[in-house]
């Protein structure tokens, strides 16, 4: 019999979502602690900027179980968005799982099992409170990078504003304004072209080195996920734990990749008059396609060709007056400056000890599949890995992390075994993959099939398909991965094996 936990999960996010799923459906309390107002992480309307949109279709940003509406476009709006995940949230009856505006002020190992979470409400009151297991998920977007220049104080004083991305959320106010944008992330050109729709008197983008942007559709005509979402793609790329074989196979097939990334350069170059406007970037295409790689927002260069967005390479040195002054010498008036900066990665909650447990030196997260760390029992981690398919990601990831702590795993992973595959990819990050170390190590693409087909094993599910030509062209499929953690070996906590089969039937059935 498996022993019935009490479980805290951090965040009300896709991630958090998933988690409190996956451990209630197993038979643990769940307890979801959330500090903003509402459940959806970045996509809760008060954290999100103008227009924003997924850079995924609609048909792969989506757990398995729910598939997003019909009547959505493509590529969703963040309301959308939000309104899913509060649909998945009463579908699925975690709605009185949470509480809101609590945010966690520390976590501290009990001295026989679990952990010991303090949280603190808007009024100041903290309260703590024990649990057998802590979720962490508080994914990519949970501390804002906003760096402060000198002379910002005075900037402001004078009328000046200054915010972070997740904390310009009203269109309007960009009307006959001087907007200046820091970054060039998605967040950065949504902004610039947001702004340039609702009326500012000039918009200007400020960035450090141009990065490759990926269209939704390439040439106008083929949506990209047929491109990069299938295994077709992934092939391209070796993976972390190729063997001998795979590697020889790798070597022959290298000049067909190399071609296959320099048509894909001179198409993007073209698509977008890279060179013409100054933004063909330094890189390869092959070193960008990690979870840094943004999709062009839609008409973005069209305005940097048209003039109606500037473009200049640099960053901020400092304001004076009303004006941001770059590193190059350039002086750009603002009335806004937005920076979309972007955001770190962190568990500032932790003791130092505990802390350094997790993160090495150099800045890298020793974390087994992504979740867990062998000297930090009772903690896991869940969609704190960076993806392009965010939620099916999430909903793996807790799936497996459930049966992890149950000891439920097909193959339940030994101390040893979790250290040695911590090394050796940190190895790979080292030397053969340098593009993996962005985001501590946590970024699994462009390998989610591989990482997905991974989770299920240790689970125990098989995940071979039966047509060889849809495994190997077909995008991600959300409601596949339905079906195979249907077939998951079934249990519950607090119930004997037959009564767990007959809870998790009846649970399938409604």
């Amino acid at each position: 019999m498996v022993t019935q936990r009490n479980v805290c999960v951090i965040g009300s996010g896709i991630s958090g979502l998933a988690a409190a799923k996956a451990f209630r459906e197993r038979g643990h309390q769940v307890t979801v602690i959330e500090r903003g107002p509402d459940l959806g992480g970045v996509w809760e309307p008060s954290r999100s900027y103008p227009d924003v949109r997924t850079q995924t279709p609609k048909d792969i940003y989506a757990f398995s179980e729910l598939p997003m509406p019909d009547g959505y476009p493509e590529w969703p709006s963040g309301q959308q968005v939000f309104a899913y995940l509060r649909a998945y949230a009463e579908r699925f009856g975690l709605l009185p799982l949470i509480r809101t505006g609590q945010s966690v002020t520390r976590l501290a190992k009990r001295a026989d099992r679990g952990w010991d979470v303090t949280t603190t409400g808007a009024d100041g009151t903290a309260t703590t409170q024990s649990y057998d297991f802590v979720a962490v998920c508080t994914g990519q977007f949970s501390h804002k990078n906003k760096p402060v220049h000198p002379g910002a104080d005075a900037f402001e004083a004078a009328g000046g504003r200054i915010l972070h991305s997740s904390e310009h959320n009203d269109a309007e106010s960009v009307r006959g304004q001087r907007v200046v944008v820091l970054g060039y992330s998605k967040s950065a050109t949504d902004v610039a072209v947001s702004a340039v729709r609702h009326g500012a008197a000039s918009v200007t983008v400020v960035f450090l080195e141009p990065a490759w942007k990926i269209p939704y559709f390439f040439g106008g005509l083929i949506n990209f996920k047929r491109i990069l979402y299938c295994r077709a793609a992934e092939a391209m790329f070796l993976p972390f734990d190729a063997g001998p074989v795979r590697r020889f196979v790798q070597r022959l097939a290298a000049p067909l990749v190399w071609a296959n990334w320099r048509a894909l350069e001179t198409l993007l170059t073209g698509q977008f008059k890279l060179r013409r406007n100054g933004l063909r970037p330094k890189t390869r295409i092959e070193d960008d396609i990690h979870c840094n790689l943004a999709v062009e927002t839609p008409g973005f260069y069209a305005l940097v060709t048209e003039g109606r967005i500037a473009t200049i390479q640099g960053t901020i040195a400092a304001y004076e007056g009303s004006q941001a002054v770059l590193t190059g010498g350039q002086r750009i008036p603002a009335d806004l400056v937005v920076m979309a900066t972007g955001w770190r990665q962190d568990v500032p909650v932790l003791a130092a000890a505990d802390r350094a447990t997790l993160v090495d030196a150099e800045g890298q997260y020793r974390l087994y599949r992504w979740m867990v760390n062998p000297d930090l029992p009772d903690l896991g981690f869940v969609g704190f890995n960076s993806s392009f398919a965010t939620n099916l990601s999430a909903e793996l990831g807790a799936h497996w992390l459930v049966r992890y702590m149950d000891g439920r795993l097909a193959r339940q992973p030994t101390r040893a075994q979790m250290e040695a595959e911590i090394a050796r990819l940190r190895v790979w990050r080292q030397h053969e993959r340098p593009s993996a170390k962005g985001y501590g190590g946590l970024c699994i693409a462009p390998y989610h099939n591989r990482h997905f087909a991974s989770l299920l094993a240790d689970i125990g599910v098989p995940t071979r398909e039966a047509n060889p030509v849809t495994a190997l062209f077909a995008p991600l499929r959300p409601p596949v991965y339905a079906d195979l953690l249907a077939r998951a070996p079934a249990y519950q906590a607090g119930a004997p094996a037959k009564q767990a089969a007959r809870i998790v039937g009846t649970s399938r059935a409604a």
